[in-house]
């Protein structure tokens, strides 16, 4: 317990799925989470039972691709917390096409603007705040397996998972470059059972989301789907200190699946 103690974090889209199990996972580990998220309800009502079971969170109403809710949002942080050690750049969306040519522009940037925009406007306007304490900080960027391999009606969102793989990357060195101490990862899930793919429907699905147990069968060299405490584990080791000598990787946390 404790390997987050003192440490301020920000967990984007944190009022479900991935986001909901990283904000709790940090909370539990001692740090002050704020919650972001669209999601007003659920994003209280996850502040309010961290904060019943005795961790310490707050919720605000966020759009992530608005670079004024981010000036917002820092500034709110730097107000009331005086600091920022951990950024968990996590809210995406999945817009799934038959074929590419079949993708409206319109989703095709709606899509950019989340996966990819909202994640530069994070990083832009955290570092400042968390460059300020002078103690470094962690950077965790949430990319997926879709941004290591190719998936069939999914096109759009390998496209904007495989950007924040090398931006990550990219930022990773120029926070070195500065030696300011944040370092900058990305983490890439596999099959997590998240509402996310409530917005995936398979090839000839019917307009139903994929079973999933059925689907890691066949795809997962483990043979089981993930949950969201699988990754939250894999960004509280990140956003610690035990990982203080890693930035630039790429966590990934898929039971096997990207290398079958």
């Amino acid at each position: 317990m404790g390997r987050v103690a003192g440490k301020v974090a920000l967990v984007t889209g944190g009022a479900s799925g991935i986001g909901r199990g990283c904000a709790e996972t940090l909370a539990r580990e001692g740090a002050a989470v704020v919650i972001t998220d669209l999601q007003d309800d659920k994003g209280q009502a996850l502040a309010a039972e961290i904060n019943a079971a005795g961790g310490k969170a707050r919720y605000l109403h966020q759009d992530t691709t608005s670079e004024e809710g981010w000036v917002s949002v820092i500034a709110d942080i730097a107000a009331k917390e005086g600091r920022l050690d951990i950024l968990v750049n996590n809210a995406g969306i999945a817009v799934p096409a038959a074929s590419i040519t079949e993708m409206s522009l319109a989703d095709w940037k709606k899509q950019q603007a989340v996966n990819v925009e909202g994640v530069f406007l994070g990083i832009k306007h955290s570092l400042g705040l968390m460059r300020k304490a002078g103690n470094g900080g962690s950077i965790i960027n949430m990319s997926s397996v879709a941004g290591l391999k190719g998936s069939p009606t999914l096109a759009g969102y390998c496209a904007t998972k495989g950007a924040v793989r090398l931006f990550t990357k990219a930022i990773a060195m120029e926070c070195a470059n500065f030696k300011d101490g944040v370092r900058v990862n990305s983490v890439h899930p596999g099959i997590i059972e998240t509402p996310i793919w409530e917005a995936i429907v398979p090839p000839g699905g019917a307009n139903t989301p994929p079973d999933l147990d059925a689907m890691s069968s066949m795809a997962v060299p483990l043979g089981v789907k993930g949950v969201p405490a699988d990754i939250a584990n894999g960004v509280l080791w990140l956003a610690s200190d035990e990982s203080r000598y890693v930035t630039g990787m790429e966590m990934v946390i898929d039971g096997g699946m990207s290398v079958r």
